[in-house]
């Protein structure tokens, strides 16, 4: 039990050091108050009475059914909040399952320390993993954008053109991506990845075989699932998923946020990480 709860003490405080860089006083106009709907459908917003967290508050309740764009493909622009492992991938598997780690993956994993997150450092947070700010979808009929607000305004493409991969990506922090539509989910298949980002804070590692494949579901209006299964046998025995949900999040827009202009957290961090 006490083991249990220093994991939740040390993932509270990575959360809050995180949040700590974004200025309280910045806050932005609930949507409850605003009551427009996002991609032409209906909006029921639930009272808004959780505090702030940062500059923003938790996300209402979106209500309504899915969005489609004119030609039937499902929408899924907006601004979401969520949908990947922040403080421990395993948060996203069922309960019981061991995340399958090569002996060598479990050395690195063991050894790493908390100050040389690349996250924490503002660097890119890499696939699956996802930072606690808020990120835009922008969809084009041959590419999907993924805006990152948090750490270096960072983006993803998503080739949804019929192109292949190529046979030699230079390594990236978010690899090379190629995305097809099912029903009313986005497909991504990404290769070409660097060994560099970490999964999670607790410093789930990779290599540079690291293959994910996401799917991307907008259940309704206001949830978003995604689903990655990653496969990478340099660093775990065989693939696993993982899933988490991400929120809409109507009427905000993303805020400029430069981590390397006073970045002070890593600096803090002392000792390995949080399950360790």
């Amino acid at each position: 039990m006490k083991k249990r709860f220093d994991i939740a003490v040390i993932a509270l405080v990575a959360a809050a050091s995180l949040c700590a860089q974004t200025t309280a006083a910045q806050t932005t106009p609930s949507a409850v108050q605003n009551k427009v709907a996002p991609a032409g459908g209906s909006v029921d917003v639930a009272t808004a009475t959780a505090p702030a967290v940062g500059r923003r508050r938790v996300p209402e309740r979106v209500k309504g059914p899915t969005p489609h764009l004119a030609d039937g493909t499902v929408d899924l622009s907006g601004v979401w909040n969520g949908g990947g492992p922040i403080g421990d991938i395993a948060q996203g598997m069922p309960k019981g399952a061991v995340i399958p780690m090569t002996p060598a993956a479990e050395k690195i994993f063991k050894s790493r320390q908390s100050k040389d997150d690349p996250e924490a450092n503002c660097l890119p947070t890499g696939v699956p993993r996802i930072a606690p700010y808020p990120w835009r979808i922008v969809q084009t009929p041959t590419h999907v954008f993924f805006l990152f607000e948090g750490n270096i305004h960072s983006f993803r493409q998503i080739f949804v053109d019929g192109r292949k991969h190529p046979d030699d990506p230079d390594p990236t922090w978010y690899g090379h991506s190629i995305g097809h539509y099912e029903g009313d989910s986005l497909v991504v298949d990404t290769i070409g990845y660097n060994d560099k980002f970490w999964f999670d804070f607790a410093g789930h590692p990779h290599t540079e075989q690291l293959h994910t494949i996401e799917r991307y579901s907008r259940k309704d209006l206001g949830t978003l699932d995604v689903e990655t299964q990653i496969i990478d046998p340099g660093a775990y025995s065989k693939p696993f998923t993982i899933n988490f949900s991400a929120n809409l999040r109507p009427k905000e827009e993303l805020m400029e946020y430069i981590c390397q202009e006073n970045q002070v957290d890593a600096q803090h961090l002392v000792g390995f990480t949080g399950l360790n």
